[in-house]
């Protein structure tokens, strides 16, 4: 089991600035802690989750820290010329040393398309186009590629990425169409906060029976240790409700998708679970130290090679931090 840090860069209060910041002293703090990991996201027109630039957050922590592991959860793929994000992972891949992993999103909140200028009914399969070109432009020597929202002709990237094969993710609530495509790649599985443990088995299990072999799975988790179970959830609560409203809000003006019976429950599912506070409570990581090991435990039985990435859930960050010296110093020990 690997044990990450998501980051979403959430600005509750005062200056944006230091809400900044603090996202990158607590992800030097998990490198001085020994954590594995740490996953940005990318928002964009969103005054909460303010990280609309993944590349300069990553470049700037492979400054500051020595070991840990920095990816993006996901570039939203479908917003990015595929020869111009590749050339930014190969170079924050030589800044960190080859330290990078490169996860995929297909995005999709209304101000997204609008302003990039993209179909939203489109957004999957442009993802699963991007991703594979990156992948092309990062791994041979010269590349060409024909899709359908993507197309260029011998292309050479200058320079290569610093390791040899950098890992690839791809974003999903637990749709079967994008578990089959990274299946079919052989890219690993970025899972949201609301997936249950269920649904990531029977996602591992689709993979699988496609793949001959177990997907690498990047588990996202609220996380909140306190000293009882109701102090967690007190100091949890406020934060995960108004990330909620806060992608709510910034997910406005959504279209209602176009009627195609196949894939019409699929597309219901995934903004539920995106938007269901009530899945984040029930599939976190909260309570008291034994609690949360018996949770993590729990997946790790399950699913035990996951990357378990999580997220502290307070809207102060100095509590935040002290939840991840507490998992360290209580929980992991007890971890293999």
């Amino acid at each position: 089991m690997k044990i990450g840090l998501f980051c979403l860069t959430e600005h509750f209060e005062g200056d944006v600035h230091e809400s900044i910041m603090e996202q990158l002293r607590l992800v030097e703090l998990a490198d001085q802690l020994g954590f594995d990991e740490a996953w940005f996201g990318e928002h964009h027109f969103n005054g909460f989750s303010v990280i609309p630039d993944p590349c300069a957050m990553i470049a700037f922590a492979a400054a500051r820290t020595g070991c840990i592991r920095l990816g993006a959860a996901g570039f939203l793929a479908p917003f990015y010329h595929p020869i111009r994000l590749a050339e930014s992972i190969a170079v924050l891949d030589h800044l960190s040393s080859g330290r990078l992993n490169a996860g995929f999103a297909k995005g999709g909140f209304a101000p997204d398309t609008k302003h990039f200028q993209r179909d939203p009914d489109n957004l999957r399969n442009a993802m699963f186009e991007t991703s594979e070109a990156v992948d092309t432009l990062l791994h041979t020597k010269t590349s060409s590629y024909e899709g359908t929202f993507v197309s260029f002709e011998n292309a050479t990237l200058h320079p290569k990425p610093f390791q040899k094969n950098i890992p690839f993710y791809i974003a999903t609530f637990t749709n079967p169409d994008t578990i089959r495509f990274a299946a079919r790649q052989g890219y690993g599985l970025l899972m949201s906060q609301g997936a249950s443990l269920e649904e990531c088995i029977e996602a591992r299990n689709l993979y699988r029976s496609i793949a001959g072999k177990e997907p690498e799975i990047v588990l996202m988790r609220v996380f909140c240790v306190s000293e009882n179970r109701e102090e967690a959830y007190r100091i949890a609560r406020p934060a995960v409700d108004h990330f909620v409203k806060s992608m709510r809000a910034a997910s406005s003006q959504i279209p209602a998708p176009k009627w195609d019976r196949e894939h019409y429950d699929a597309i219901l599912k995934e903004r539920e679970a995106f938007f269901d506070g009530q899945k984040f409570f029930d599939n976190a990581i909260i309570g008291t130290w034994q609690e949360c090991l018996t949770t993590i435990k729990t997946i790790q039985k399950e699913l035990p090679d996951i990357h378990l990435v999580l997220k502290p859930s307070s809207s102060d960050s100095s509590e935040n931090r002290t939840m991840l010296t507490l998992f360290n110093s209580l929980i992991r020990p007890h971890l293999t």
